[in-house]
């Protein structure tokens, strides 16, 4: 079995090669729910989303989120209703799109949940719906809220993940995160990182697409315990993300936005870095502080690349597992 700890898209985009690289009933992706959200009053995960979707052949290939030729119907006519609401109200707002197909699981997963089925359940419901033999695992059935303090107008403001995310479309200096309800959340996946052959810690960004799972209760405490067999990909190449703000929030939050400084960040729990090939240089450097280091083209513009990124950090991963025996 693989494990492997996701958020959205760079690791939506690896799960999408490595279940070309072996079969898909082989992998569990534990993905991050600390940036799930209620809109609309409609519960919304979106890493789950964006890898249940990928993985099936279904995303938007351009923007990496929502479906593919979709259409904007009912966000549209939501401005109808902008010149009516209520000061201080919240209803229809305008900064969060949901495509009319996208709405449509929206609507199953709300309906369930309020049903008392759990996340898990769900999201499974949701997989085998779009016919996928990879099992999709929330991080947790309990609800985590990633929180950002956030530098604007000279004030720090604290926001929902979200808000800094596609509201302030994270163009604000981050100041602080934190995980509300991680302290008392029960993790869903211990037992996976045990039975794994390899647990592959996804190209995302390390504080907010990782850092909500890693601030489970115990799962630091079990990846250390098999860090021989933990292969981490790094998001950051040649100095900067691919997508989203992970460069700028680690230098914001006082760490280095380089191949080095992931290291350091993942050297507790994970015995392999998987690095691009522009950053080779820092191999050596990585080595030194007891993280083996493996180069490799990360940068996945198609699937087959994809595929054999996967295929890369299984080799190293079950390398590191002879060290674990």
């Amino acid at each position: 079995m693989i494990t492997v700890l996701a958020g959205g898209v760079g690791a939506a985009r690896f799960l999408r090669g490595l279940v070309l690289a072996v079969d898909p009933a082989e992998v569990t992706a534990v993905v991050n729910t600390g940036d799930d959200t209620v809109l609309h009053g409609l519960s919304i995960s979106p890493d789950i989303d964006t890898v249940t979707y990928t993985v099936a052949g279904a995303i938007d290939p351009e923007r990496g989120w929502g479906l593919a030729d979709e259409t904007w119907t009912a966000m549209a006519n939501l401005t109808r209703y902008v010149g009516v609401r209520p000061a201080g109200s919240t209803a229809a707002p305008e900064w969060f799109n949901l495509g009319d197909r996208d709405l449509a699981t929206h609507f199953y997963r709300t309906a369930r949940l309020s049903e008392g089925a759990t996340l898990s359940e769900v999201t499974e419901e949701i997989a085998r719906a779009w016919g996928l033999a990879i099992r999709i695992v929330p991080m947790t059935d309990d609800r985590v809220r990633t929180m950002v303090d956030i530098l604007e107008d000279d004030h720090v403001t604290t926001v929902g993940f979200q808000e800094y995310f596609v509201k302030r479309r994270h163009s604000v200096p981050v100041t602080a995160i934190r995980f509300d309800g991680a302290d008392h959340a029960r993790s869903t996946f211990i037992d996976a990182i045990g039975a794994a052959e390899a647990v592959i810690i996804a190209p995302s960004n390390p504080l907010v697409s990782i850092g909500p799972i890693r601030a489970l209760h115990g799962v630091d405490a079990t990846l250390a315990a098999h860090r021989d067999r933990v292969v981490a990909i790094s998001p950051i190449v040649a100095g900067s993300a691919l997508k989203g703000p992970a460069d700028r929030m680690l230098t914001e939050l006082g760490f280095e936005a380089s191949v080095l400084g992931v290291a350091r960040l993942y050297a507790p729990i994970c015995g392999t870095l998987v690095i691009d090939e522009q950053d080779a240089e820092h191999r050596d450097a990585i080595e030194a502080i007891g993280v083996r280091c493996v180069v490799a083209d990360t940068i996945m513009r198609t699937p087959e690349i994809a595929a054999s990124l996967a295929t890369t950090t299984l080799t190293a991963a079950r390398e590191g597992a002879r060290h674990d025996r």
